[in-house]
């Protein structure tokens, strides 16, 4: 397994993140522990969760899930936990959002959840448009005093937020965001017109999440052709018959090359300027080899230019404006 910084902070984390997404939705309690278990065998030390995850409303599965097998196995500190504030926790409505009362309450449940004293990246799920930085920081700024955070990300922002966010965490001299965990893929590259230059440019690792689309770019075509069962959710299916003839071409491509979709589409990500570790969400442990052929896969220029002519860049390609304009 491979290393490296969390953004410009000094943390360690390796080049694959363990997403938790499934833990308590597909997975359950044991099937999970086996999933963290592999991960760790296999040098996997960034896992990465959130609040909201898991098969019950308000209740935390995913995060419960963890917390049990840290209490199982006593590996806390073999383990980089991350965690989201910002979706709803209760029907109350200051039980959602990024209001200091919701961000500081929303952390003290995740950290019984997870049985720990402390979360070591607590990420923003989502921009709150309806609460200013300064009232974030303040609340932020409490828990890394109290030692209950240690480093602070966000999700979804867009590259203005991030400017906006590390401009008032400057003004209280806060570190400010390390990370931003962005929904990034083959299929989806509209984030390099400006959150990537922005994120490069502040210091701000990247962290894409769903990098296969969904289980689109895992050989979902040839799986749906065999009547495998893969990711069957009817929005994945649909999304292979909407793009057939894309996937038909990349999946061909993946064949001249002798490796697997799925390896393909993230050896591609991590070879992207920024971007620290895709967070993969496999459903079973096996699952998880795929992912770490693609740690040891370098893609040619061949192979790249190939794939760009698939899944072109937005406009003329890298950063605003030059990306739109002359």
């Amino acid at each position: 397994m491979r290393y490296t910084n969390l953004g410009r902070s000094g943390l360690k984390v390796s080049r694959l993140g363990l997403g938790t997404m499934n833990f308590g939705w597909q997975l359950g309690e044991d099937d999970s522990h086996a999933i963290l278990d592999r991960a760790l065998a296999e040098g996997i030390n960034f896992v990465d969760t959130a609040d909201m995850y898991g098969a019950r409303d308000y209740e935390g599965t995913s995060e419960a899930y963890i917390g049990s097998w840290f209490a199982r196995t006593g590996r806390r500190d073999e383990v980089v936990l991350a965690t989201k504030v910002y979706q709803p926790m209760g029907d109350g409505p200051n039980d959602r959002g990024l209001s200091a009362r919701h961000i500081v309450a929303a952390c003290e449940a995740s950290l019984r959840r997870l049985g720990t004293d402390r979360i070591d990246l607590y990420q923003m799920h989502h921009v709150d448009r309806g609460t200013p930085w300064e009232e974030i920081w303040q609340a932020m700024d409490v828990l890394v005093a109290q030692g209950k955070v240690l480093y602070v990300g966000s999700s979804n922002f867009a590259g203005w937020h991030l400017a906006g966010a590390q401009a008032a965490a400057i003004r209280r001299h806060s570190l400010g965001l390390v990370s931003e965990q962005l929904k990034y893929s083959l299929m989806t590259r509209h984030v390099e017109l400006e959150v990537v230059p922005a994120a490069q440019a502040l210091g701000i690792g990247l962290l894409p999440w769903s990098p296969l689309a969904q289980g689109v770019l895992s050989g979902a075509l040839r799986k749906h052709r065999e009547g495998a069962a893969g990711r069957t959710t009817s929005h994945t299916a649909a999304r292979v018959l909407e793009h057939r003839e894309l996937l038909e071409r990349y999946e061909g491509l993946c064949d001249d090359l002798g490796l697997h979709p799925a390896v393909v589409a993230l050896a591609w990500l991590l070879g992207r300027p920024g971007v620290t570790a895709p967070i993969v969400g496999p459903r079973t442990p096996d699952q998880l080899d795929l992912a770490l052929v693609a740690l040891e896969t370098t893609l040619g220029d061949d192979a790249e230019s190939r794939l760009n002519e698939l899944f072109p860049p937005v406009g003329n390609g890298g950063p605003g404006p030059e990306a739109w304009a002359w």
